[in-house]
Formats: C-alpha cells, sequence, structure tokens
C-alpha cells in the first residue's frame, strides 16, 4: 500500500504550495515514493478520528504500514531515512543535513511565522505598528545570518538534502519570502529549488486540490 497523507480539502493557501503538507508531498516526490492524500475539512481535524492520528488537530499525518506519523519535519525525515536521494550516505554529512533540518524548523522559521501571526490576528490592534520593525528586524537577523551562510553555494551543505527542502520550505512563507529581494543568494536559492521537478509536482498536486473544491 501506498503512503497515506492528510492534507486541507480547503486550504487557507489558496493553492500557493504553502498549507503543511507540502513538504511531506515534496519528500515523497523527490524519492520517487507514490503516495495517497485523504482530504479533511477544518471541522473533520477536530474530530477524534483524526486527533488520534494527529493530537493537536492539524495535517499532515503520514500512514504507512501501521506507522502513523505527524509533524511535517517528522515525516520528512522518516521519509528521507526510507529512500535514497535526500540524506547523504556519509555519516558526518548526514548528520549535518538532519542539523539544516532542525534549524529550519527550529531557528528560521519562528520569527518568521510570529510576523505572520502578528500581520494576520493583530492588524486592529493599537500596539501592531510599534510591533513591526522589531519583528521585522528579527527576520532579518536570521536571514542575513543564512545568507552569510549560504555564501555562493548552490545549497547548503554539498548536494540538495532535506535540509534544503525544509529550509526552503521555511523561506517561501509570506513573511519570509517578502524580504528576500534584498538577500538576492537567498532568492536564488529559493527559484532552484522550485525548479526542481520534485517540487513542481508537489506544487501542482496542492493546486489542483485547491481547484477543484473552488469548483466544487
Amino acid at each position: 500500500m501506498n503512503p497515506i497523507l492528510t492534507a486541507f480539502k480547503t486550504s487557507p493557501d489558496r493553492g500557493r504550495g504553502l498549507a503543511r503538507d507540502m513538504p511531506a508531498r515534496w519528500a515523497l516526490e523527490e524519492v520517487g515514493q507514490p503516495y495517497d492524500v485523504r482530504l479533511v475539512t477544518f471541522a473533520e481535524m477536530k474530530e477524534p478520528a483524526h486527533k488520534a492520528l494527529q493530537p493537536f488537530g492539524q495535517i499532515p499525518t503520514y500512514e504507512a504500514d501501521g506507522l502513523v506519523l505527524f509533524e511535517s519535519g517528522a515525516i520528512v525525515l522518516h521519509i528521507a531515512e526510507r529512500h535514497p536521494g535526500l540524506l547523504p550516505t556519509d555519516a558526518d554529512a548526514r548528520a549535518r543535513a538532519i542539523a539544516w533540518m532542525f534549524a529550519a524548523v527550529s531557528t528560521v522559521q519562528p520569527p518568521i511565522v510570529e510576523r505572520e501571526r502578528a500581520f494576520l490576528l493583530e492588524r486592529d490592534k493599537p500596539w501592531f505598528d510599534a510591533r513591526q520593525p522589531a519583528l521585522e528586524q528579527e527576520v532579518r537577523r536570521r536571514l542575513e545570518d543564512l545568507s552569510d551562510r549560504l555564501g555562493d553555494a548552490e545549497w547548503l551543505d554539498g548536494p540538495f538534502s532535506v535540509g534544503d527542502l525544509m529550509t526552503v520550505t521555511v523561506l517561501r512563507r509570506p513573511a519570509g519570502a517578502n524580504l528576500l529581494a534584498d538577500y538576492p543568494n537567498l532568492a536564488a536559492y529559493v527559484a532552484r529549488a522550485e525548479a526542481r521537478p520534485a517540487f513542481q509536482r508537489a506544487y501542482a498536486d496542492q493546486l489542483a486540490v485547491f481547484e477543484a473544491a473552488s469548483a466544487g
């Protein structure tokens, strides 16, 4: 049986490839593993059947051969560990690729998500304008450090790996992406990743879900 992912039946990202199932789709496409998708509504995500798979009522979940996983990073790492192509064979290089995965979700992503959250939920608050410079500065600090480390390299550490997949996923979030023009090497880095055939297939699949929901 193919692995089964859960994804939004109607995604709030409007088919832009930003929903949390995207990195798992992308990883499966990179390793050539066919998969099935079970679409869930927001209401279904909070029901006991889904929360038995994902305790926090979110997406994605991953089911394969009796194993159930949640959290996109954990799912991507599981896929990479069981299929060649996303983790180096050298032990040290493998450890560094995994370290970049953790850096993406634990260091680069939090200020980006916090800036997004403020924009979405606090725009009518009296403190919104005053908070924006500090929030942007924190995102820029992460982007500057990442830009310095990447330099003129194609990928973060040797060939494309799960570290790049998760880092690019984070950089594509709007609160980070709208600042990338100031970091040309990061903008080019994201564009290279988005040009990969596996990314394009995953993006098309996620877009097709949105278009079907919109048509229906």
